[in-house]
């Protein structure tokens, strides 16, 4: 019997020594090279908003959430009734003020050659000064009338002009070239001037946000090689570079994934994706990265 408590025993010991030495070997598969530091987040970009420079009602969104968008593409319009019918106003105020100085052009001529045929008679004695004089009057007033419609047709111009450029407008295009991360106003709705209709992500500029453990920021500095990974593209490893390190720290997020529990401090790190090939990555992909603080450690994918 006690032979048999024996074998037992010694079983139970070989268990948890086998047991003990797995953990370590778990534990050490989690431990990258000494140069090397893990961590995680989740893809994001700088955003840019497509926003209406005037008032008016959103006669249509173009496009969806997740759609892709040219640099230039129009995406929205605004009604342009109101601002068509300014324009009409416009151009017949324009061509009205047009045809009023071919009149006053016309009308100063003929001041012009009475007058100067007066002046020729009142050298002659054959008209009064007053006379003469009087067709010199009318001749300066037919310059004023002239140049005052001559004003009224550049002001009639700049107006058609004005809402011309306004009617281009209405026409909301894509600053950039992206992805619409949100579709923030619909159809119908009235938009203040600066009120913004969608929102676009530049898939040529992501990052990784991520977070390093306040014992391991020391290593960190600007421009340091990375390496992003995701489930998306395993067998895929995306270049970077360190962009950016928070000056404070904060407490780790509740997302954010550390092999050690016990870390609580961490600094915000920023690493820029050196290129997205077909733009295959995007915003609110998680990842993981690897940063290289150390020249001629062998790149390692993260373990978790």
């Amino acid at each position: 019997m006690r032979m048999k408590w024996t074998k037992l025993l010694i079983v139970a010991a070989v268990l948890v020594a086998a047991g003990t030495a797995f953990k370590i070997w778990q534990a050490r598969q989690h431990v990258l090279p000494d140069g090397l530091i893990q961590t995680n987040g989740r893809l994001e970009g700088d955003q840019t908003l497509v926003s209406s420079k005037y008032p008016g009602r959103l006669a249509s969104v173009k496009v969806g959430e997740g759609d892709m968008v040219a640099a230039g593409q129009v995406v929205a319009t605004l009604d342009a009734a109101e601002l068509q019918a300014r324009r009409d106003a416009a151009k017949a105020a324009l061509a009205s003020a047009g045809a009023q100085k071919i009149r006053a052009a016309a009308q100063l001529a003929q001041a012009r050659r009475d007058a100067a045929r007066f002046a020729d008679l009142l050298t002659r004695g054959s008209v009064d000064r007053v006379r003469a004089e009087q067709m010199q009057l009318a001749a300066v007033a037919a310059g004023t009338v002239l140049a005052q419609s001559q004003e009224q047709e550049r002001q009639a111009a700049a107006t058609v002009r004005e809402v011309d450029a306004m009617l281009a407008e209405q026409a909301l295009k894509a600053p950039v070239s992206g992805v619409v991360t949100s579709r923030l106003r619909l159809p119908g709705e009235v938009v203040g001037a600066g009120g913004s209709i969608l929102d676009i992500v530049n898939l040529d500029t992501l990052y990784l946000k991520v977070y390093v453990p306040e014992n391991q920021i020391g290593r960190v500095r600007l421009g340091l090689p990375a390496r992003i990974y995701t489930d998306a593209f395993p067998g895929t490893a995306f270049e970077a570079r360190v962009s950016y390190i928070a000056s404070r720290a904060e407490f780790t997020p509740k997302e954010v994934q550390t092999p050690d529990e016990r870390v609580k401090l961490v600094y915000a790190v920023k690493l820029n994706l050196v290129a997205n090939p077909q733009h295959r990555l995007t915003p609110g992909l998680p990842a993981d990265a690897v940063i290289r603080w150390k020249d001629g450690v062998q790149w390692q994918k993260p373990h978790w």
